[in-house]
């Protein structure tokens, strides 16, 4: 349980640090340090710091992020490292949410998608159109990631794919102007406001029980420490005690059905017993 109670404590500690810090950034930015120039405010930016030694193993794609922002990573890092002293922050690129505003000749969008999606259309800004070669090696990810991720702005009518001159090298242009009424990209200046965690192709998608382990992983050792502390927990009681302690980025916003198949998982894998409807470490 003392693994569980420091994971907690990350999540309320974070909170506080994560305000201390854009307080101080944000007024030496007022006052024209450097910091005043990096083009990304820190008013719109949040960070969830969590111990290494505590949480589980986290997988990260670790995208080539824009110039600005990963100034702004920097700063946020260097004032963290002046108050945790000898503490520093190991950056995981590829998690989190980024609100986008996306402007074309004919239409504003709006989205809230991960890292990597963002990574991928912030490209864009300067360069209309890319290689697939090229543009995976611009933002630092392999070609088969980039492949599952970009399906995402070409389903929504933001990039367009043609073959390019060499056959096995696509070519993915912007598409200013919305030519699909059937895309949902919106049009004439409407606004559409997606919540994308991690949207994949579905042609190289994992299976559902796959991506749901690996999203829920994050949460196993929370759900083993409150196992070790009660003895047994029925699924409503772990699915409400998740729900309520586990609200920082990423959040736990799973069903009470995917819970279940993700306990199930564990089950099978040895590391809990299921008697009566309630859960108990495997003894």
């Amino acid at each position: 349980m003392q693994k569980c109670e420091i994971m907690l404590n990350d999540l309320i500690d974070s909170k506080r640090t994560n305000g201390n810090i854009k307080a101080t950034i944000t007024q030496t930015s007022q006052a024209g340090s450097e910091l005043g120039d990096n083009g990304v405010s820190m008013d719109v930016f949040d960070a969830t710091i969590i111990s290494s030694n505590f949480w589980p193993q986290i997988h990260d794609e670790c995208p080539n992020v824009p110039g600005p922002v990963d100034q702004l990573l920097s700063d946020y890092a260097k004032r963290f490292n002046e108050i945790k002293t000898p503490r520093k922050l190991l950056w995981k690129k590829s998690l989190g949410t980024v609100k986008l505003e996306l402007q074309f000749e004919d239409r504003a969008v709006q989205f809230a998608v991960a890292p990597v999606h963002a990574a991928i259309i912030m490209q864009f800004q300067n360069q209309t159109s890319w290689t697939f070669k090229n543009l995976a090696a611009a933002i630092g990810i392999p070609t088969d990631i980039l492949n599952r991720r970009i399906n995402f702005w070409i389903s929504k009518g933001i990039l367009a794919e043609s073959f390019g001159a060499d056959s096995e090298d696509h070519v993915f242009p912007l598409m200013e102007v919305m030519v699909d009424s059937g895309k949902k990209g919106g049009t004439n200046g409407s606004i559409e406001d997606l919540i994308v965690a991690d949207e994949e192709g579905e042609s190289s998608v994992a299976s559902v029980e796959d991506q749901l382990h690996k999203e829920m992983t994050l949460y196993e050792k929370f759900i083993l420490g409150m196992l070790t502390n009660f003895g047994s927990m029925a699924l409503d009681r772990t699915h409400n005690i998740l729900k309520m302690f586990c609200i920082a980025d990423p959040p736990y916003d799973k069903t009470l059905q995917q819970l279940q198949s993700f306990l199930m998982g564990l089950v099978s894998e040895e590391k809990l017993e299921l008697r009566d409807g309630m859960y108990f470490l495997k003894k």
